[in-house]
């Protein structure tokens, strides 16, 4: 119930037009709710404009380019692409511009909604300042979002680095670029700007992509270091600077040298200029408290997407917690958010998609696991397509499986059976029965949930007495 004596301007005031904003602006003023929506910066946030969108835009480029260094292996003339690099970007810029009405001011005004474009500040419980009004909801969504980390590397603030907040604003190609950092966004754009003509060096502290399958980054690592990524793993960069046009960072008493710097270090969350200690909520740089319903420290504000501590930073979970304030601020019904089995895709050349447990956390988890690997070197579509890296993983326990891993060509999207299997509880056999078309790779995971059981069936003594004894008695 709103306060004595105080008229509330709407049902719900949403800060943040990113995905998870959206998500829940429309869900909400669609279903005849009042909703206020406040922006500060772009529309469409972090994923259109910095994230999602442009990085799988140049991947996209940069694969073209590396086709045609490996046209070979088709029996074509292989050639060295003339890169224009402009016009990559440009490219990258275009297909912003294609998705951009999507989010645009105009399409959410059209669904009834107030949208204002300034900094939102907490005044009180549920009172918000925004270009010098005050609002008040009956209840209010935090989602702003993150912003890059920078990390505390002392000369950093004195050179002009990048993030993905400002990459993709290139329009003359790096000679050297210098990616500190070797997580995904570190490794994805290191890949790209690499098969587009640019020398590349990742420099991480521990190892790349940490929180992986082991085995998975191994591939991934090969084939970066293959077409040319220098990874110097175990790198703790001490120092950086600037010289005569020349940036560098410092490991121990070797200097690495580049024409350009990207800092891909982590995410932090966007609370900055939020006020929320007016309004009772905690919440920091690694994010906002919230319950497994995401309510604030304050029940009537949520909040979602990447600005929550602890949850998954992808845009998806930005949508999964979008539908479920809605459900609980709109249709006032009961709705929990589960993190256990959200997928997860690296897009390197080759993919790395994940659901569930790694191998060593399913160790750790259980006193006993099965573990099935299937090559994609084994399925005749890789075959054809010369493009026979990787393998999928299943990571069993008790028959059922609590982890996948995919690394490969098109990991993402042969992971998307799995994760429907692992949240619906699909039984194995019910996977290996299944009837899939010939030649696909979808098989892959096919086989994988048929080798689960081919051990049981094949070379097992019981299994041959039973069949020849069928076999004396069937007339």
């Amino acid at each position: 119930m709103s306060a004595p004596g105080r008229q509330d301007q709407a049902d719900l005031i949403v800060i943040g037009a990113g995905s998870a904003g959206l998500s829940v602006a429309s869900g909400a003023a669609q279903m005849g709710a009042r909703v206020i929506l406040i922006e500060e910066g772009e529309m469409g946030g972090d994923c259109l404009n910095h994230g999602c969108v442009p990085s799988k835009a140049l991947i996209a480029a940069a694969a073209q380019a590396q086709g045609m260094r490996e046209a070979g292996r088709f029996g074509l003339t292989p050639v060295e692409p003339e890169v224009d690099f402009a016009a990559v970007m440009a490219h990258v810029a275009g297909v912003i511009a294609e998705i951009a009405p999507h989010d645009s001011q105009e399409r959410f005004e059209g669904f009834g909604i107030r949208v204002i474009r300034g900094q939102a500040r907490f005044t009180g419980p549920r009172q918000i300042e925004v270009n010098g009004e005050v609002l008040s909801a009956r209840r209010i969504v935090l989602a702003t979002g993150s912003r890059p980390m920078v990390p505390p590397v002392p000369g950093l603030d004195g050179v002009d680095y990048l993030t993905n907040e400002s990459i993709f604003a290139l329009t003359e190609r790096p000679r050297h670029l210098l990616v500190l950092g070797g997580g995904p966004i570190g490794l994805e754009l290191a890949q790209s700007f690499r098969r587009l003509g640019s020398e590349v060096t990742v420099l991480e502290a521990s190892t790349i992509l940490a929180h992986e399958d082991r085995d998975a980054v191994e591939v991934v690592r090969n084939a970066l270091t293959r077409e040319g990524v220098t990874l110097r793993e175990g790198a703790k960069v001490e120092e950086a600077g600037c010289e005569a046009g020349a940036l560098w960072l410092r490991i121990g008493e070797e200097r690495i040298e580049g024409s350009h710097l990207l800092v891909a270090t982590g995410r932090s969350a966007g609370v900055e200029g939020l006020n929320l200690s007016a309004a009772g909520i905690e919440g920091d740089a690694k994010g906002i408290k919230v319950d497994k319903r995401l309510r604030t420290t304050d029940p009537k504000v949520y909040a979602i997407g990447d600005v929550v501590a602890d949850a998954p930073s992808f845009t998806h979970v930005a949508g999964y917690h979008a539908g479920i304030v809605v459900r609980q601020a709109v249709l006032s019904l009961p709705a929990k958010a589960d993190h256990t089995l959200m997928p997860r895709v690296t897009y390197t050349a080759p993919e790395l998609a994940h659901v569930g447990l790694t191998e060593a956390e399913a160790r750790e988890a259980h006193d006993k696991i099965d573990v099935i690997q299937q090559p994609l070197a084994e399925n005749d579509r890789a075959r054809t397509e010369r493009d026979t890296e990787g393998w999928i993983k299943l990571v069993l326990h008790r028959g059922k499986p609590v982890g996948v891993t995919i690394t490969g060509q098109h990991a993402g999207d042969l992971l998307a059976p799995w994760v429907q299997a692992m949240t619906a509880g699909t039984r194995l056999s019910t996977l290996s029965g299944v009837v899939l078309p010939y030649p696909t790779l979808s098989e892959l995971g096919k086989r994988a949930a048929g080798a689960y059981f081919s051990p049981k069936l094949f070379g097992n003594p019981w299994v041959e007495r039973i069949v020849r004894l069928i076999q004396r008695v069937i007339p």
